[in-house]
């Protein structure tokens, strides 16, 4: 059994299916009971509920945990999860980190993957944690579809950057907890690489017309966010994750590393057609 965290979201969803199609038993851990699962097996849990989730953990061969961006809560979820797979024993912990989570500081909300690798670490299980570059899946939630201008958060909007199709980033989860390491590794993912001209560019062809290409400057990136309706503590945070971005400063600097290959267009075709 394999306990899966996130299972409603895109990467929990994925690392779901990936385990259920190899034929591996998985147990939903969900905040909403009446939340749908293949599967079938559910443990109702909150990320934050460090009893709730030992006992979602117990009895299982591995675990899939993710740590969502909240602006405030994540120092509490860490310590949550790291003491629920201490509480729980579960002997292997695979995790949604980042490139970029092996820095203490600077790097926006990735500091609190690098925390919750160095909890995890602390427990005693196994962990693999997972490093992910951008998903390809952001493209959508810049409000260009909407507005016909995909704004860009960087001084240029031609450096390619890689960026991985949540499903692949899901299949890498259960790949891991299907053949876990004989030690803790971290795990550099590979992905295609685009520049954000190319991303509007792409997005605009599938949605057959061109998208405006708007370079923010840096003192007006948190009005910017904020002014789409951001809180700030979120939108401080997101600021400084493209300022790393912008330093250059998040590079895979894992033990080992895996080839993503959904290519963006693909990704994007398939949302859309949703």
């Amino acid at each position: 059994m394999f306990a899966v965290t996130g299972i409603t979201g895109r990467v929990g969803g994925a690392a779901a299916q990936a385990l259920l199609a190899a034929g591996a038993p998985v147990r939903a851990v969900v905040r909403n009971p009446a939340s749908a699962h293949p599967g079938g097996d559910v443990a109702v849990s909150d990320l934050s509920d460090r009893t709730g989730l030992s006992t979602a953990f117990s009895g299982c061969r591995g675990a899939f945990v993710m740590l969502p961006f909240t602006g405030g809560a994540e120092p509490t979820m860490i310590e949550a999860i790291a003491g629920a797979v201490a509480d729980s024993g579960v002997p292997h912990v695979v995790m949604l980190s980042s490139i970029g989570a092996d820095l203490p500081d600077g790097t926006g909300p990735i500091r609190w993957l690098h925390r919750l690798e160095q909890a995890l670490h602390a427990t005693g299980a196994r962990v693999t944690a997972i490093r992910s570059p951008h998903f390809q899946e952001k493209a959508l939630e810049t409000g260009a579809v909407e507005s016909g201008v995909y704004p860009v958060f960087a001084d240029s909007a031609d450096v390619p950057l890689p960026m991985a199709a949540t499903v692949d980033v899901g299949a890498a989860a259960a790949r891991a907890l299907l053949t876990p390491p004989a030690a803790s590794e971290a795990v550099d993912l590979e992905a295609p690489a685009y520049t954000e001209r190319q991303v509007a560019e792409i997005l605009g062809k599938l949605l057959g017309r061109e998208l405006a290409v708007v370079t923010v400057p840096q003192p007006a990136w948190l009005g910017a966010l904020t002014g789409a309706g951001l809180p700030p503590e979120l939108a401080s945070e997101l600021a400084a994750l493209y300022d790393a971005d912008n330093r250059g400063i998040l590079r895979p600097c894992g033990d080992r590393r895996v080839r993503c290959v959904t290519e963006l267009e693909q990704t994007l075709r398939g949302l859309l057609a949703r």
